[in-house]
């Protein structure tokens, strides 16, 4: 399991699964600047190493979010990237997320995780066409509007997908389900006859975006 969210100096939550990553980067910066009061050679470590650990807070923070009403919400924080109609009917809103973006996802609808399957690939840049063969998680929800695909997929640099919860599990809408590490995407798949609300280029916020047209 994930590590549990950490809470920052001023109440600002950090996501679960950021520890790797977070922790080590902290304490370096931290040290650094102790030594630095010292010598001045510490303080030219401790310029870069305290941005960094900066950026590493900025991207995994975790905000809390009014939850939208509506049929599907958006999984992701990001920019719509694609909208194609699928041979079997659905139709897939692929969503893009910078470095920049938040990256914890989120339930586009209420409903029972039936599945939760990693499939191993590659690590090309999340909005290159060859993305389609990266590393991945596929998630199934069992919902009002019948099952649900949705899919993490991992980028350049996010070699990490971080699943909360596993198959069986009930979820809200809106509930956080997963962490991707750095940028990288998030395709879900509406039902036939579902229209999308959402277009190209559109930004969208995860658990207040809504996808779907009434």
């Amino acid at each position: 399991m994930p590590d549990s969210p950490i809470s920052a100096r001023g109440g600002v939550r950090i996501a679960r699964g950021a520890s790797p990553w977070l922790l080590p980067t902290v304490a370096t910066a931290a040290l650094s600047l102790a030594r630095a009061r010292k010598s001045g050679r510490w303080a030219a470590v401790a310029v870069p190493t305290t941005a960094l650990a900066a950026g590493m807070l900025w991207f995994f923070r975790d905000p809390e979010r009014e939850i939208t009403d509506g049929r599907v919400i958006s999984p992701a924080d990001g920019v719509v990237q694609s909208i194609m109609p699928w041979k079997d009917g659905r139709t897939r809103v692929a969503i893009f997320m910078s470095p920049l973006n938040v990256h914890v996802n989120r339930a586009p609808l209420a409903g029972t995780v039936t599945s939760v399957e990693h499939v191993p690939g590659g690590f090309v840049p999340a909005f290159n066409k060859e993305s389609e063969n990266n590393e991945r998680v596929v998630w199934h929800f069992d919902t009002e509007l019948g099952d649900i695909e949705m899919v993490q997929i991992a980028g350049a640099v996010a070699r990490r997908i971080v699943p909360y919860i596993p198959q069986g599990t009930k979820v809200e809408q809106g509930e956080r389900i997963g962490l991707i590490r750095f940028g990288s995407r998030v395709d879900i798949y509406l039902p036939e006859g579902i229209d999308v609300a959402v277009e190209v280029g559109q930004t969208t916020t995860a658990g207040v975006t809504r996808i779907d047209r009434s």
